[in-house]
């Protein structure tokens, strides 16, 4: 589902405009329709933030009849960038607290945007594509407050995989826990 609503946004959103998508996550927004959080690089390395909102289309109704249930916008309609910033404006990315499963993180530019990923995971995801990107783009490391960085940026061990090497390091934690737990512990008499 993800890889062709990557393919839709990029046809549709950022291809006209030269831009590629490199990476996106769904965020909850109090406005009705679903909204992303995308970082696309143009073709001259310039990287652009965006949050991206997809209005749902509404049925029109044809004269003369009670009811309909055709939509009469298109997909380019659909999709609308609401706010757009320049990685290069990007201060800090604070996550709020390392230690809490806690989806929510501030982007810090001239104002705070505070951002709601629909999963922990999904922020991750998008902080690790923008330690990349700006390491990559703006030559600097980015700022970055509050984050396992166990999770952010690759040891000699792991490389820039993604989701995987999260989860298969979860694994290791796991089985070495299972591991300790199943060793005899001396009784003192």
């Amino acid at each position: 589902m993800s890889s062709l609503l990557r393919e839709e946004m990029q046809r549709v959103l950022f291809r006209p405009e030269k831009l590629r998508l490199a990476e996106f996550i769904e965020i909850e927004e109090p406005t009705d329709g679903r909204h992303f959080l995308c970082v696309s690089v143009s073709k001259n390395k310039v990287v652009q933030l965006c949050i991206v909102r997809c209005q749902t289309s509404q049925p029109s109704l044809k004269p003369g009849s009670k009811e309909s249930h055709t939509t009469r916008s298109s997909i380019q309609e659909c999709y609308r960038r609401t706010e757009v910033w320049p990685l290069q404006d990007l201060i800090l990315v604070d996550g709020r607290d390392p230690d809490v499963d806690d989806p929510c993180f501030l982007l810090h530019f001239d104002k705070v945007r505070t951002v709601t990923a629909v999963s922990c995971s999904a922020k991750y995801t998008f902080v690790r594509a923008l330690f990349v990107l700006s390491e990559q783009h703006c030559q600097r490391s980015l700022n970055l407050r509050n984050f396992d960085w166990a999770y952010i940026k690759p040891t000699t061990f792991y490389s820039n995989r993604g989701d995987c090497v999260v989860l298969t390091q979860i694994c290791f934690y796991a089985f070495n826990l299972v591991c300790l737990s199943m060793c005899p512990v001396p009784l003192d008499a």
